[in-house]
């Protein structure tokens, strides 16, 4: 029982920080109608950011995590006015086409980008906070504890946002129909760029959380794109309350997954397998995910 505990606490945490990162590329295709396939870049670069704002300008880790965010959204803000508003247009015809051919150019050029600027050798960004947390059966590291509440301030702030603000209802409003948005005084365009910017900064906030408990590199983001992806798919395409849902039984899931497979030595190698499995049984018994609405393309 108590392996037990220790291995969903430790889920719990890995959790919060998939379901952060799913969350901005939820809030893209809810609102964009688009898949960003470039989103785990946007981790990755959202990890750097935060090493060197610590290593070169001295700002401490947890603020460190706030100037990727901020960094990442005007990053966002930035792509989605370059490569993405031509599909708003008549310019483009095959819209859903385009989305994905630039979306995924942008995975290749910004991971090619970081081997050439930061490097192929991994680094490790300082610690939030030296030292284990030890409550009984509980033992959690300081920096997977600091990261989790980090994670569960920002999806809770996010949930917030969206609920209670104007820019989260207008958000929600073109979500749902971006031609009654419109008439009712809402610019679409505007709250596409916000929409992006700010999954962009919730993609890089994550990347700068997991920077002091695991090693950053350019290829980083590779897998928890993947993680990101299966998330949105089991809590419901668009869906904010049930990506943060799935992200939490996605970890407990790998984290029970490898912690009771017979055979250790090959644990680690099935974790992505664990997901594989969980997000088949999703699409068997919900094909619409746990909290999933019907979504129209963007025309």
């Amino acid at each position: 029982m108590t392996y037990l505990m220790l291995l969903t606490v430790n889920g719990l945490v890995i959790g919060l920080i998939y379901a952060l990162m799913a969350a901005g590329l939820t809030l893209v295709f809810s609102v964009l109608k688009l898949v960003n396939f470039g989103h785990g870049s946007l981790y990755m670069i959202g990890g750097y950011v935060a090493f060197y704002a610590i290593t070169l300008l001295g700002v401490p880790p947890i603020f460190a995590v706030l100037v990727a965010m901020l960094a990442l959204f005007l990053f966002g803000v930035l792509l989605e006015r370059l490569v993405l508003a031509p599909m708003y247009g008549d310019k483009v015809e095959r819209k859903d086409e385009y989305a994905i051919i630039v979306t995924f150019g942008l995975t290749i050029l910004l991971t090619n980008l970081g081997l050439v600027v930061f490097g192929p050798f991994s680094r490790s960004a300082p610690a939030f906070w030296p030292g284990t947390l030890i409550l009984g059966p509980v033992i959690v590291a300081h920096d997977r504890l600091v990261a989790a509440i980090i994670a569960l301030a920002l999806l809770s702030g996010l949930s917030w946002f969206l609920a209670r603000t104007t820019l989260g209802q207008a958000l929600d409003a073109v979500s749902q129909n971006r031609d009654a948005a419109a008439v009712i005084g809402i610019d679409p365009r505007r709250i596409y760029t916000l929409a992006f910017g700010l999954g962009a900064a919730l993609a890089g906030g994550a990347g700068a959380l997991v920077g002091p408990i695991f090693a950053l590199s350019p290829t980083m983001g590779e897998l928890p794109g993947v993680q990101a992806f299966i998330i949105i798919v089991i809590g419901g395409m668009g869906s904010v309350g049930g990506t943060i849902a799935a992200g939490l039984l996605l970890g407990v899931v790998q984290g029970l997954g490898v912690g009771l497979l017979p055979d250790p030595n090959r644990a680690l190698a099935y974790t992505q397998a664990f997901g594989a499995v969980l997000l088949m049984a999703t699409l068997l018994l919900r094909p619409t995910g746990l909290f999933g609405r019907a979504h129209a393309r963007l025309e």
